[in-house]
């Protein structure tokens, strides 16, 4: 990638108190400078006057995620390589902008967020403090990457990657996706420490409305966890160096999978992929599988595709009626050939213990056939295909 162009952009939506402050502090570091007014009460330009910088006016308020999607198209028309982005209301320190470009000239292909030092700030509000440790749990469950601040607003973004990503959102939840599909396409996610500022809660003035903004991180986390059980690779976006400026394209999905078990899926990690959902799926927890799952396939590094794809082959319902079926014949050593309202339902707890012995008893031993299964055809296939590519040569 060729040098570095970065632009610095404050998206803005009422918040004129520190507003010339910051941009003056940006312009200090960097010699170009956006600010997005995201449909003010009142137009900011007049705060602003006099300071060698671009200015974009939305007339309506629409999100923070939409000033940042006018930004990164006015980057890309212009010729920048990156975005830089810090709030408005003063909560970071413009000087800290060096931290950040350096940081992008070491990883030009990186998405760079400034993880704020809450050990050192004052004034942190609960929510700050539960949402960062809420959205850091769900990245991991959904990504199987840990970035520990989500919610920064304080980040690089590299003009390319940011303009081949597909993002829906348009409010605060952007800065979650964004993250997210970043992810998910295959770029690196780098935290560097920042310094944050919060005024006491009297003299605080928030934009963040809790049951409107919760909603819309639930939906916005619903829909990244529907997609991440999709036994389906992700749509890799890869840099297509070549003459002119650097450009991201996309690879198709057949061909991304193709790549994803050639290049990972050994035959000892197919093996293991397979016995993890075999095993999750017996356990007694009603519910919880899906997302013990996703835990799983995150903690252990399995292959994700194999691994939804296995626990989806089974019909709902075998794996617990097997589990079951087992254990009743290890407690009582008859099987269970009565199904009715009596033995599923007043006798519930009981099959609950069935269950639990029938998983702890039987689901291991059918794990281990399964993964010594897929171990050993993938060890044929292996064998077959390299044996294809040397009479190929």
């Amino acid at each position: 990638m060729s040098g570095l162009k970065v632009l610095a952009v404050i998206p803005v939506y009422n918040h004129p108190e520190n507003l010339r402050a910051m941009a003056e502090g940006a312009l200090a570091v960097l010699p170009d400078l956006l600010v997005v007014d995201d449909g003010s009460a009142l137009p900011v330009s007049p705060l602003l006057a006099g300071l060698p910088l671009s200015l974009i006016r939305h007339e309506v308020n629409r999100g923070k995620g939409a000033a940042i999607k006018t930004a990164a198209a006015f980057a890309s028309e212009h010729g920048f390589s990156h975005l830089v982005t810090l709030d408005a209301d003063g909560q970071h320190d413009p000087a800290e902008l060096v931290r950040f470009v350096e940081a992008a000239a070491g990883h030009p292909r990186a998405f760079i967020v400034g993880a704020r030092d809450f050990a050192r700030a004052r004034n942190v509000p609960f929510s700050s403090r539960f949402g960062r440790r809420f959205s850091e749990f769900w990245m991991f469950i959904q990504t199987g990457r840990r970035v520990t601040d989500m919610q920064s607003g304080y980040r690089v973004y590299p003009v390319a990657a940011l303009g081949g990503l597909v993002l829906r959102d348009d409010r605060y939840s952007f800065e979650i996706e964004v993250l997210v599909k970043a992810a998910w396409s295959g770029f690196e996610i780098i935290e560097i420490p920042a310094s944050v500022f919060y005024p006491a809660a009297r003299d605080r003035v928030s934009h963040f409305r809790a049951f409107r903004d919760n909603w819309r991180l639930t939906v916005l986390n619903t829909r990244l966890t529907i997609r991440a059980l999709v036994p389906v690779p992700f749509r890799e976006l890869v840099w297509a160096d070549g003459p002119g400026p650097d450009r991201v394209s996309a690879r198709r999905p057949l061909q991304a999978f193709r790549r994803l078990m050639a290049d990972s899926a050994t035959p000892g990690r197919l093996a293991v992929s397979t016995a993890i959902p075999f095993m999750v799926n017996c356990l007694p927890l009603p519910g919880l599988q899906t997302f013990l799952l996703l835990w799983l396939i995150a903690a252990l590094k399995l292959n994700r595709p194999w691994s939804l794809a296995v626990s989806h082959a089974c019909p709902p319902g075998f794996l617990p009626a097997l589990a079951i079926e087992t254990g009743h014949y290890v407690l009582t050593g008859v099987w269970l050939t009565e199904f009715s309202w009596r033995t599923l339902g007043r006798e519930a707890w009981s099959r609950l213990g069935d269950w639990l012995a029938g998983a702890l008893t039987g689901g291991p031993p059918a794990a281990l056939a399964a993964a010594l299964a897929v171990y050993l055809a993938a060890r044929l296939i292996g064998r077959g295909l390299a044996r294809g590519t040397t009479h190929g040569r």
